[in-house]
C-alpha cells in the first residue's frame, strides 16, 4: 500500500462550501478507479490550498491516473500545476472496522 498526497495552491481562497462543491463534481471521476482504496479531499484551513490524500494499493496504480491528462485536468479545474508526493505505507489504523493493518 501507498499514500499519495495532493497538493494545489489556488489562485483565490475558496470557502469550505465552495470547495465541497468542487469536491463533489469530480468524486465520481474516482469512483472504481483500479487499485484506489480510498481519497479524502484536503482543504486548508485559509481556503488557498486543496488536495487529496489516497490509499492505493500500489504507486503503479497511483501512477496510473496521475498522467498529463489528469494534470491537465487539475490546471483547467483549479488554475495551478498540482504536486504529488508518494509516501509507502506499511500500517494502516482503521476504526470503523476496528482493525490495524500491516502491509509488506
Amino acid at each position: 500500500m501507498i499514500t499519495a498526497l495532493t497538493e494545489f495552491t489556488l489562485p483565490e481562497a475558496v470557502t469550505r462550501d465552495e470547495a465541497k462543491a468542487i469536491f463533489l463534481s469530480t468524486a465520481p471521476t474516482y469512483r472504481g478507479v483500479p487499485g484506489l482504496v480510498r481519497k479524502c479531499y484536503l482543504l486548508s484551513e485559509d481556503g488557498r490550498t486543496v488536495g487529496g490524500a489516497y490509499l492505493w494499493s500500489s504507486r503503479e496504480a497511483a501512477e496510473a491516473l496521475y498522467t498529463d491528462a489528469w494534470r491537465a485536468f487539475v490546471r483547467e479545474k483549479y488554475g495551478t500545476e498540482p504536486k504529488v508526493t508518494y509516501f509507502a505505507t506499511p500500517v494502516v489504523v482503521d476504526n470503523a472496522l476496528d482493525e490495524t493493518l500491516s502491509f509488506d
